[in-house]
């Protein structure tokens, strides 16, 4: 059951929630308006590429698609299961989205589409990261499927059947949190470019150290 939630579950749902979005910004805002966090404009583009643009551009577009579902790949590898569980090695994975974002900034500041690929692998990772505990479904690079539930939810209230107050509870902490960072990275782009991804990163380190810590104490 959802009741069951720790939570420490909903601390770093927003956290990962506003990396997300910061990066998102980011990569709206510096990617000629291409979202990074989710694929489902990047496909479209990628499906009109191919008839209004050229090989380069669709490539490019393949390319982003492609590190997104590698960063997932990765993920997927050293989890081994979909289920959330306290003592998984979340922060080593952590560390590394942090080391993809950090390696973007190297290949973005000089103007090479190399970044791109880096920081999409890191969102991938990271939606991989948290996926299925209780029955909540979570999610932390895109809102699509969190909005969608809430209807769901909201509709089966209207229909006299029981509101999950903590699944709704969850899902309005990830998307404030990716708002949150949607304005968070604007303002920081502003003034400092690429370099704004070195906020995300290092939030991504110190959310690494703060659950080793909080895994070693637990597990004590």
């Amino acid at each position: 059951m959802i009741s069951k939630l720790p939570r420490w579950v909903e601390y770093g749902s927003f956290v990962l929630a506003l990396v997300a979005g910061l990066i998102n910004s980011i990569g709206l805002l510096g990617f000629k308006h291409q979202a990074v966090s989710h694929l489902s404009g990047t496909a479209t583009l990628l499906g009109t590429g191919i008839i209004n643009s050229n090989f380069s551009d669709v490539l490019h577009l393949a390319l982003v698609i492609l590190s997104f579902v590698m960063g997932s790949v990765i993920s997927g590898y050293f989890l081994r299961s979909g289920a959330l569980k306290l003592g998984r090695n979340y922060s080593g994975l952590l560390a590394l989205e942090a080391m993809f974002i950090l390696g973007s900034i190297y290949f973005l500041v000089e103007g090479s589409v190399q970044g791109n690929y880096l920081v999409s692998a890191a969102c991938g990772l990271q939606n991989a990261l948290v996926t299925t505990y209780s029955g909540a479904v979570i999610r932390t690079t895109h809102l699509t499927g969190i909005f969608t539930d809430l209807g769901i939810m909201l509709g089966a209230r209207l229909r006299g059947e029981q509101f999950d107050k903590r699944k709704a509870s969850l899902f309005m902490i990830i998307i404030i949190g990716f708002i949150s960072g949607g304005t968070l990275g604007a303002c920081f782009f502003s003034v400092l470019n690429f370099y704004a991804l070195y906020i995300p990163a290092g939030i991504c380190l110190l959310l690494a150290f703060s659950y080793s810590i909080y895994n070693a104490k637990v597990s004590s």
